[in-house]
């Protein structure tokens, strides 16, 4: 099984877990298009597409896996939150209930973030073993036994922030809206803390701040705090995420 990265920025989101067979992408931020080139346009391989909140840079091409025929999966509040052009819907999920796509097992649960019913995911394969996927949430209420692979966002360090906002580069009024819907890099070393990392195979750092973040700092750090193969998911990236770590 491999994860291919398409994007994870405020430009776009996209992530792609694939094998030879069967293929399930994560979030809509990147154009259809992106994901066939991803996938050598072996697009039959696709099982579906799951979606953890309304913002754009997350959902903006829903419409179009929607009119090749893939199934979308995310949260009545998310489908509120969008303003649809053609008859099609994505599929309802919801906090706590599992489901099905092709091989994979799908639980969503609630995150933190400044929108309608934004979702978080874990995600089973008898490939891959156990990933969970958490972005756009300054925390998470859960932990979780026996994973495999962390993708997690860690968008700013509160150091680099505050000196931004000291030095004029960012609006003191941001703070709050950055602070209540997006992790922190000391947030994030609190949740690796509390969740079993003793099955992990890889760490992958999400959605890192253009202003806000430094991408070789963060690694670093978490690699220390972890002791665990850390990557910084950026567009073009594809790793292993076999269960066995091979």
């Amino acid at each position: 099984m491999q994860l291919t990265v398409l994007g994870s920025s405020s430009k776009g989101n996209g992530y792609i877990l694939s094998n030879d067979t069967e293929s399930l992408v994560i979030e809509c931020g990147a154009r259809f298009s992106d994901v066939q080139k991803a996938l050598d346009f072996n697009i039959s391989s696709i099982k579906g597409a799951v979606v953890s909140h309304e913002h754009g840079d997350h959902s903006r091409y829903i419409e179009q896996y929607l009119r090749m025929g893939i199934p979308v999966y995310t949260s009545q509040g998310t489908i509120d939150g969008i303003k649809f052009k053609q008859i099609r819907r994505p599929k309802v999920i919801s906090h706590g209930r599992k489901f099905m796509v092709g091989n994979f097992k799908v639980m969503p649960f609630d995150v933190q973030h400044d929108c309608r019913e934004p979702l978080g995911f874990l995600v089973f394969h008898p490939e891959m073993g156990k990933l969970i996927f958490l972005t756009d949430t300054f925390y998470s209420d859960y932990v979780f036994k026996q994973l495999n692979h962390i993708l997690c966002e860690v968008n700013y360090s509160d150091e680099i922030l505050n000196e931004n906002i000291k030095g004029g580069k960012v609006h003191p009024s941001q703070r709050k809206r950055l602070t209540t819907s997006h992790m922190s890099l000391k947030t994030a070393k609190q949740l690796l803390s509390a969740n079993d990392l003793s099955s992990v195979n890889n760490i992958v750092l999400l959605h890192l701040s253009d202003r806000n973040s430094n991408a070789g700092q963060f690694k670093q750090e978490i690699t220390a705090h972890t002791g665990k193969p850390v990557y910084v998911a950026q567009k073009g990236l594809i790793i292993n995420i076999n269960k066995e770590g091979a």
